[in-house]
């Protein structure tokens, strides 16, 4: 399936799940939420979606300039809530310095602002999760992972590259180095200790089934792993029958 033709099915996907409602999405600056932004107004029209950007103290000022960016750019509605006196409340009672804590803790304070716009306009929240981060496991259970639909989460990391390309995405949102932001100097590669490049093959060749013998050892390994400790990730909670 090339460019053209997957734009086209997630349109109608969109049209399809969403009918006339109104969507909501956290716009990052990053390349998600852009290819995701753009794919909602070609779907449903400027009118029916609607960005909520925001940062906190780890954010920088790209990240912000560049979120007004694709909002502006696609003439959506917008607001910026800075999330860290939400944060500060939580960090009164909790008090924890870990950035793995406080990191979900921020993914899921800026889904429940989604949430609140989504009930207030009565809409849905879009997701900007990719593949490469669904099958990995990495994403915040009931932060980012918390949403309503899923557009790009058929897309491996490097498919949403080249398909923000097609677009035309700006080439700074495109080139940026993935992060979602969550701690100073965090990116994707960096924490997961592998290139998207040398992921999405891997994930390809296990979702295919096909030989992992050309790949790294300790990659396979690595990859393997996160799959398999994030499986609750992507299931629905276990309910005791009775």
């Amino acid at each position: 399936m090339n460019e053209k033709q997957k734009i086209a099915k997630i349109i109608q996907f969109l049209k399809k799940q969403i009918g006339n409602k109104p969507v909501v999405i956290g716009l990052s600056g990053g390349i998600d939420s852009a290819l995701v932004a753009y794919l909602a107004v070609k779907a449903l029209g400027s009118k029916k979606v609607f960005g909520l950007i925001m940062p906190s103290t780890t954010n920088n000022k790209d990240d912000l300039r560049l979120a007004k960016q694709v909002a502006q750019k696609n003439h959506i509605l917008y607001s910026i809530f800075n999330i860290q006196s939400i944060l500060n409340s939580y960090q009164m009672i909790i008090r924890s310095k870990d950035l793995k804590i406080n990191g979900n803790l921020k993914a899921r304070i800026r889904m429940s602002l989604l949430y609140t716009k989504a009930n207030e306009i009565n809409g849905m929240v879009l997701g900007t999760g990719n593949k490469s981060e669904l099958m990995t496991g990495y994403f915040t259970k009931y932060g980012d992972g918390g949403v309503d639909l899923l557009p790009i989460g058929d897309l491996y990391k490097t498919e949403v590259r080249q398909l923000a390309n097609y677009l035309n995405i700006p080439k700074e949102i495109i080139d940026r180095p993935p992060t979602a932001g969550l701690w100073e100097g965090q990116t994707d590669e960096k924490e997961m200790g592998i290139t998207y490049e040398t992921l999405d093959k891997i994930l390809e060749a296990i979702e295919k089934k096909k030989s992992l013998a050309e790949f790294n050892r300790q990659d396979v390994k690595k990859i393997k792993k996160m799959i398999e400790y994030t499986e609750h990730k992507r299931k629905l909670a276990p309910i005791c029958k009775l």
